[in-house]
């Protein structure tokens, strides 16, 4: 492969990389300002992935070669499977278990952070895990005590705050790395 070959692919990547990081961007952007339509969308996505993970649990239950495990794949593609069908059947009643689910997440996560600071805690930088943790279970707490009135806004603003973010870091990497692609090819 000659260098003008390995330029020109670099140069389409770039291209390409820095168009998604502006499509996310705008995605972002767009989850925040209408956040009850990017949560139900996010409630689609994740029963659509409910869906299809039952179903593999269900289809490797009919190749596991012990009853015992062919027992619990079965329950548990039934479940993921109903509860996939609820939150697609549901859809504000889904949202709603969802961002309950958030919370719990999260508080679950800041006890982590908070055991993982207390073994770290003599190293250097291991205060940004009890930050972390902190800001994890205000979040928690804040879900918790606006729930199910923050059913509406929660999932959709915090989606669409990580795809701001992620495009905006993408592209910000997208812009440093054009700089050492060759202007000549």
């Amino acid at each position: 492969m000659s260098a003008t070959s390995v330029v020109g692919i670099a140069r389409k990547s770039l291209n390409w990389s820095l168009a998604f990081s502006i499509l996310m961007i705008l995605a972002g952007i767009a989850a925040i300002a209408m956040p009850p339509a990017a949560g139900l969308a996010v409630n689609i996505v994740v029963a659509w992935l409910l869906l299809l993970s039952g179903a593999m649990h269900l289809a490797f239950a009919w190749y596991t070669r012990s009853a015992g495990a062919a027992v619990w794949e079965v329950l548990l593609g039934l479940v993921y499977g109903v509860i996939g069908v609820y939150l697609l059947a549901q859809p504000v009643a889904g949202l709603a278990v969802l961002t309950l689910a958030l919370a719990i997440y999260l508080f679950l996560e800041a006890m982590l952070e908070f055991v993982a600071f207390s073994y770290l805690r003599r190293l250097s930088g291991s205060g940004w895990l009890l930050f972390d943790g902190v800001v994890t279970l205000i979040l928690a707490v804040m879900i918790w005590r606006t729930w199910p009135s923050s059913t509406e806004w929660v999932i959709g603003t915090l989606v669409g705050i990580s795809m701001l973010f992620s495009g905006t870091s993408r592209l910000m990497l997208s812009l440093a790395a054009r700089q050492l692609v060759p202007k000549t090819a």
